[in-house]
C-alpha cells in the first residue's frame, strides 16, 4: 500500500500544504489563542527557511527534513491566523465591541427579503451605531425577522432602516446533540438577531446597493420569474428553482426529507454535478474555437467566464464556488497542456477556498463533495473493471452504478456522522435521479434561452414539470419501501475517522491486493468496535432525566439505560419537524429507544422517584394545599401556566431546585424567578440556558 501513497504524495504536492493549513484552522478554533503566538512561530519558521539557503547545498540536503518541518509549522500558523481573522468578533470595527441595548442602529438589507411562515426574514449589515452624541461606523451582520404587514412590502435589497429595539444574541437551543446554530451563524459573520414590528423600525429614503450584487439579485429574480411563469405546480417549481440556481425557499420540506432519506439530496444542492454539466455544455458550444490558432486563447477564457457566471448566478454558495475553482484549475491546466494530478487539483482548490474562508472546513457540503470526488477518483476505475460488458447501453448503466458505488466509499462515514442514517437503496435512487436531474437542468437552461417565445417556453415548462414529477414520484415511492432507511446511528468523530480508515484499508486490499491494506483495515475496525462497546456500556448504565428546550412545548425524557419514557405534549409525537430538530438528536446521542413501561418510577400522578431522587412535575391545573408534613422534592419541574404561588407551595413542599421548561410564559417566569430569589431557591431556565440534564447515579 505504500507505493500508491508515496506516488500520490509526490504527484500532489498541495496535499503537503493543505494538511498543515487544516491543522492550523482546527487548532485556532478549538484553542482560541491570541494571534501573536502564531505570528512569532511563523516569523521563526520563515527566518529558519531563509537561513537554510545560505548554507552549502550538501548541508542543505541533510537538513531537508528540518526545512520540511519548518514549512509545515509555517502553514499551521497561516491556517490559525486565517481562522482568527475570519472571526468577525476579532475585527476592530465589529459592532458588538461598542453596542449597548439603548443604542440605535442603522442597518442595510443585504438580500431580497424571504417570506417565512410567520415572518419576513432578511440578513442586514450593521453600518452605524447611533448614540446620543456620536455615530460609530461598524461592521457585522444580523438576522432580522419582520412581522408580516403592509410596511415590509417596501423592503428590498439595499434598503436602509433605523432600529431602536435591543438586539438578541443568537443562542443554541442547548438540547443534547442539537444543531449548533450559533456556530453556524458565526461562520457567516452573523452574531445577533431581532424581531421587528411595524412601529419598531424606520425606513430611510436612502439606499446602499452594490452594483455587482444588484446585478446578481436581478439576474436570479429574472430566472425565477421565467421558471414561475412556465412551471405552475408548486412542488415541482420549488425543486426546479433549487436545481438550477440553488434557490431553496420554495422547496417542500417533506420532499427534501424524502430526497435525504433516499440518498439523493446532493442533487438539490448546486455542486460539481451542475458545474460539470455547464462545463460539458460550454465545451460542446465552444469546440470550434480550438481549431483556430489565433483565437484559441478565447476557449479557456469563455469557459471559465461561463462557469463563474453560473456560479455567481447560483448565489456564490460554498459548494458551487468549490466546483468553480476546481474546474478553473482543470481548464487552466489543459490550456497550458499540462495534465496535472486530479488529486493535486482537488488539494489546490481546497487550499484556495480555505484561505478565502477557513470556516468552510465545517461545511457539510464541502466535506461530502471532496470526499465524493476523491472517492470517485480513487475507486471508480477499479470498481468499473470488476465487470466487462460488451453491450454499450448495459456498459453505460454499469459505469453509472460504478460511479455511485465509488462515491459512497468515503462519504458513508461522514454522512453517518452528520445525519445518523444510511439510505439502503441509494443505488436505485441515484441510478434514476442523477441522469434525470441532469436532463432537467439542461432543460431549464434551454427554457431560459427560449423564454422570449412564450408558447415554446410554456411547452418546455410543461415537459420539465412532467420530468420533475416523475423524479419526485420515484423518490417518494422508493422511500416507502421496507428497510429503505437505516436510521439512528451515533458516531463520534474518532469513530468516523476510524471507519474511513477501515473503508480505505479494505479498498486498497481489494484493489492493490496489498496485505498492508487489510492489516490497517482490521486494526482500525477493532478500534472502531472497542470504542463502540465502550459507548454502549456507558449507555446501558445511564440514568438521567432531560428537560428539553422546546419553545412553547413540554418535553421530558426519563432515561433508564437504553430505554426512555416520554412525558410531555402529545402533539410533539405527531410533529416530525419539531421532534426531529429538538428531541431526536438527544435520543440518538444517548442511544436510547422507547420503553414498554417505566411507570414503576411514578409515586403518584405528578411525582417521579428515580435513583433516590424525587421529581415533581407541575402543569396547568395542579394545586397544592398546606400540609402538616412537608414533602421533600429534589427537582420541581414547572410547565405551561399553572396557578402557582411559591409562598403557598412551600407550605406543602420543601424544594431543592426549580426547573422552568420552554412552555412557561416569559412574563410568568419573571415573577417566579423573583420569588425564587427572595426565598433562596436555586432555579434553572431551559429557554435561557438550554436543556436541563439530571444525571441520577
Amino acid at each position: 500500500m505504500s507505493l500508491p501513497i508515496v506516488h500520490t504524495w509526490k504527484k500532489a504536492p498541495f496535499i503537503r500544504l493543505l494538511i498543515p493549513l487544516i491543522t492550523g484552522i482546527l487548532l485556532q478554533w478549538n484553542l482560541q489563542l491570541e494571534p501573536y503566538y502564531f505570528w512569532i512561530i511563523a516569523a521563526t519558521s520563515v527566518i529558519f527557511i531563509i537561513l537554510i539557503f545560505f548554507i552549502p547545498f550538501f548541508k542543505r540536503f541533510q537538513l531537508s527534513s528540518f526545512t520540511g518541518f519548518a514549512i509545515f509549522i509555517l502553514f499551521i500558523s497561516l491556517g490559525a491566523l486565517l481562522a482568527w481573522h475570519q472571526d468577525i468578533r476579532h475585527h476592530p470595527g465589529w459592532f458588538g465591541n461598542t453596542y449597548k441595548n439603548e443604542d440605535a442602529l442603522m442597518v442595510t438589507i443585504l438580500e431580497p427579503p424571504v417570506e417565512k411562515t410567520k415572518s419576513i426574514k432578511a440578513n442586514a449589515s450593521v453600518d452605524f451605531i447611533l448614540q446620543k452624541h456620536d455615530t460609530i461606523n461598524t461592521k457585522g451582520t444580523i438576522i432580522i425577522y419582520f412581522k408580516k404587514d403592509s410596511t415590509v412590502s417596501r423592503l428590498k435589497y439595499g434598503t436602509q432602516i433605523i432600529i431602536k429595539k435591543p438586539l438578541q444574541e443568537i443562542k443554541n437551543s442547548g438540547n443534547p446533540g442539537g444543531f449548533d446554530y450559533k456556530r453556524y451563524s458565526l461562520f457567516q459573520s452573523i452574531t445577533h438577531q431581532i424581531y421587528l414590528k411595524e412601529n419598531e423600525f424606520e425606513i430611510l429614503p436612502t439606499e446602499n446597493k452594490n452594483r455587482f450584487h444588484q446585478f446578481i439579485f436581478l439576474s436570479r429574480q429574472k430566472v425565477l420569474n421565467i421558471l414561475r411563469n412556465n412551471i405552475r405546480s408548486e412542488k415541482e417549481l420549488g425543486l426546479a428553482e433549487a436545481l438550477l440556481i440553488g434557490y431553496k425557499d420554495d422547496l417542500d420540506k417533506t420532499l427534501v426529507q424524502s430526497y435525504s432519506n433516499t440518498g439523493v439530496v446532493h442533487i438539490i444542492a448546486i455542486s460539481g454535478l451542475h458545474l460539470g454539466l455547464i462545463y460539458w455544455l460550454l465545451l460542446q458550444v465552444l469546440r470550434p474555437l480550438q481549431k483556430r490558432k489565433y483565437i484559441k486563447w478565447l476557449h479557456p477564457v469563455l469557459i471559465i467566464s461561463g462557469l463563474w457566471s453560473f456560479s455567481l448566478l447560483a448565489g456564490a454558495q460554498p459548494s458551487v464556488l468549490r466546483s468553480a475553482v476546481m474546474f478553473t484549475c482543470i481548464v487552466l491546466g489543459e490550456s497550458m497542456t499540462r495534465k496535472s494530478s486530479i488529486i493535486n487539483t482537488l488539494a489546490l482548490s481546497a487550499f484556495i477556498l480555505l484561505c478565502y474562508n477557513p470556516y468552510w472546513l465545517w461545511d457539510v457540503g464541502f466535506q461530502l463533495s471532496y470526499a465524493a470526488v476523491l472517492s470517485i477518483v480513487i475507486f471508480m476505475r477499479p470498481i468499473y473493471n470488476w465487470l466487462y460488458i460488451k453491450n454499450k447501453i448495459l456498459d453505460f448503466i454499469w459505469k453509472l452504478n460504478a460511479v455511485s458505488i465509488a462515491a459512497q466509499i468515503l462519504t458513508v462515514p461522514i454522512g453517518i456522522y452528520h445525519f445518523h442514517q444510511f439510505p439502503n437503496y441509494f443505488l436505485l435512487t441515484n441510478f434514476v435521479a442523477v441522469p434525470l436531474s441532469s436532463i432537467i437542468v439542461l432543460g431549464e437552461i434551454f427554457l431560459c434561452a427560449i423564454s422570449f417565445f412564450p408558447v415554446v417556453a410554456l411547452i418546455a415548462g410543461k415537459c420539465l414539470e412532467f420530468l420533475i414529477w416523475i423524479m419526485n414520484s420515484y423518490i417518494e415511492r422508493i422511500e416507502i419501501l421496507p428497510f429503505s432507511l437505516w436510521d439512528g446511528f451515533q458516531l463520534s468523530i474518532l469513530q468516523a475517522l476510524l471507519l474511513m480508515v477501515v473503508v480505505t484499508g479494505f479498498s486498497f486490499w481489494l484493489i492493490e491486493k496489498s496485505k498492508a491494506g487489510i492489516k490497517v483495515g482490521v486494526i482500525a475496525l477493532m478500534g472502531f468496535f472497542i470504542f463502540h462497546a465502550i459507548f454502549l456500556i456507558r449507555a446501558n448504565n445511564q440514568h438521567k432525566i432531560i428537560v428539553y428546550n422546546v419553545p412553547q412545548k413540554k418535553a421530558i425524557d426519563v432515561i433508564d439505560g437504553r430505554k426512555y419514557m416520554f412525558i410531555g405534549d402529545t402533539d410533539l409525537l405527531a410533529d416530525d419537524f419539531i421532534r426531529n430538530f429538538h428531541i431526536k438528536p438527544s435520543r440518538i446521542l444517548n442511544r436510547i429507544e422507547p420503553a414498554v413501561d417505566l411507570s414503576k418510577y411514578y409515586l403518584s400522578e405528578n411525582i417521579v422517584q428515580y435513583n433516590g431522587k424525587k421529581i415533581l412535575l407541575i402543569d396547568s391545573g395542579t394545586t397544592f394545599s398546606p400540609s402538616s408534613k412537608k414533602i421533600f422534592i429534589d427537582y420541581l419541574i414547572i410547565s405551561k401556566n399553572p396557578k402557582l404561588y411559591f409562598n403557598n407551595l412551600l407550605q406543602a413542599l420543601q424544594v431543592k431546585k426549580v426547573v422552568f421548561d420552554g412552555s412557561v410564559p416569559v412574563w410568568k417566569m419573571k415573577n417566579w424567578k423573583k420569588d425564587c430569589d427572595s426565598l433562596h431557591i436555586p432555579y434553572y431556565d431551559v429557554s435561557e440556558k438550554g436543556a436541563f440534564v439530571m444525571n441520577l447515579r
